[in-house]
């Protein structure tokens, strides 16, 4: 079961996260997501093992590709990075399948 199309309410613009070069970070084309932004600030852990704060929030359909380090845009405009991705799949229990991704 998927979170409601009705609660996803927003729309975000994510530019994958390729990795580095020697001009800097490489990200892939940039793609509209719809989602639900939740803006409350939570405690997370980064991939390197560190407790950080994450500002954000986004809740979005199964399979959206949002790697570690991924460029995001809000609806408010802000540009943030993806700290964390998390893909829930209720395994056919009624649970709600969706990807949680935490941003800066």
């Amino acid at each position: 079961m998927l979170i409601p199309r009705f609660l996803m309410r927003h729309e975000v613009t994510i530019e994958p996260y390729l990795g580095e070069t020697s001009k800097g970070s490489r990200f892939g084309a940039a793609a509209t997501v719809r989602c639900f932004v939740d803006e409350q600030t939570r405690t997370v852990r980064s991939p390197g093992g560190d407790d950080v704060t994450s500002g954000s929030t986004v809740f979005a359909d199964p399979g959206t590709q949002a790697p570690p380090g991924s460029r995001v845009r809000l609806p408010s405009g802000r540009v943030t990075r993806v700290i964390q991705l998390a893909d829930h799949d209720g395994g056919g229990l009624p649970t709600p399948d969706h990807v949680e991704i935490h941003l800066e």
